[in-house]
């Protein structure tokens, strides 16, 4: 028994000197908890809106502050005309907005019925079905004190409500993000680990060509994902292609080279592949999940999570394919956050080769 004993003191020893399996241990849980319990959430704050009121008469001001203070609304756009509403849609500056008819206060005071547009970006329809609820149940509010008030509802490029306009972005940006930096990590640890690496290292082959041969077959294969998903997503699911193949195919690109180097990346700072399978779920995969917009909208999350999310590639990549997808958006529409992704691959791709050579040396 005294042995026994004095070999479970040694475990535990050995653990707590092993920084590594205390983060694991302790560090993991405490983080899954932290940011689940401030991302699992249905309900959206600060969503930005615009307002068109052409009346601009006491009763609408008194709505639309109603509407603004409830917490759930943040006024990005007050617009003078409809035609503004298009671009602002467009460019994404917008969740939702809300059209008061002209001569609202006096045909509300003559007793008539009148009707308020609510339009909403249904390209998240999650995002847009709880938007346009929260809209109704204030309008309702004002029905209970006698206004007889009535809302019109309209789903913009998703009239439907279908789930795979929002479902088959992720899938891509996950997969993508998957093949490109996960495996790449992974395959560049397994050569470290196996000692295989310094074998690479005396061929006639410069470091530069030793990293492109073992990325690039992931950027083939990662592409061929990206095909096949947006094949399936057309003509299995439906989902509409209203923008450039080949500006959503450059885009694509764009976004796994920034993946590459990213798995590149952690393979500079791991020894083995578990070390590169674990910072690659840990600082990819569940960031991409939950802090990107893709299952939860980042509207809704506190501001320091918001921030950590404008780092992560996903949170580009999401709304770039469904603008060239769903909105038929060309580059000058994506330029915001093709310029953040072409920063992001140039920014990883330089830290990740200096970082390798700095290894291989």
């Amino acid at each position: 028994m005294k042995q026994l004993l004095a070999f479970i003191r040694k475990e535990f020893r050995h653990i707590l000197r092993d920084r590594r399996t205390l983060m694991i241990l302790f560090g993991m849980p405490v983080a899954q908890v932290l940011l689940f319990g401030f991302v699992l959430t249905n309900e959206i704050k600060d969503a930005n809106i615009a307002i068109l009121d052409p009346s601009k008469d006491a009763q609408s001001i008194a709505l639309s502050n109603k509407l603004l203070s409830s917490g759930y609304f943040h006024l990005a756009e007050s617009i003078q005309s409809p035609k503004e509403l298009e671009p602002a849609f467009r460019k994404g500056s917008i969740k939702l907005a809300v059209i008061f008819p002209e001569q609202f206060g006096e045909n509300l005071g003559k007793g008539a019925p009148v009707s308020i547009q609510l339009i909403s970006d249904a390209t998240d329809p999650n995002t847009a079905t709880t938007l346009i609820n929260y809209a109704q149940a204030i309008i309702l509010d004002a029905q209970a004190a006698g206004m007889p008030i009535t809302a019109e509802t309209h789903m913009r490029y998703n009239p439907e409500q279908k789930a795979v306009f929002n479902f088959v972005p992720g899938v891509m940006t996950l997969i993508l993000m998957l093949v490109a930096a996960m495996m790449t990590s992974i395959t560049l640890a397994r050569e470290k680990e196996l000692g295989t690496m310094e074998v690479l290292l005396v061929s006639p082959l410069r470091p530069y060509q030793i990293l492109l041969g073992k990325t690039m077959p992931y950027l083939a294969l990662s592409f061929v994902n990206a095909a096949l998903v947006v094949f399936l997503g057309v003509y299995v699911f439906g989902m509409p292609l209203n923008g450039s193949i080949l500006l959503l195919a450059l885009e694509c690109i764009l976004y796994m080279f920034v993946s590459l180097a990213l798995g590149i990346f952690i393979s500079t700072r791991v020894k083995d592949q578990l070390g590169a399978m674990l910072i690659s779920a840990m600082g990819l995969l569940m960031p991409t999940v939950l802090l990107s917009g893709f299952i939860f909208p980042r509207e809704s999350m506190p501001i320091p999570l918001q921030v950590i999310g404008t780092i992560i590639p996903a949170t580009w990549f999401n709304p770039i394919i469904k603008g060239v997808m769903i909105k038929g958006l060309g580059l000058r529409g994506l330029a915001m956050q093709t310029g953040a992704l072409g920063f992001m691959a140039l920014f990883f791709m330089v830290i990740s080769i200096r970082g390798f050579k700095d290894k291989l040396n």
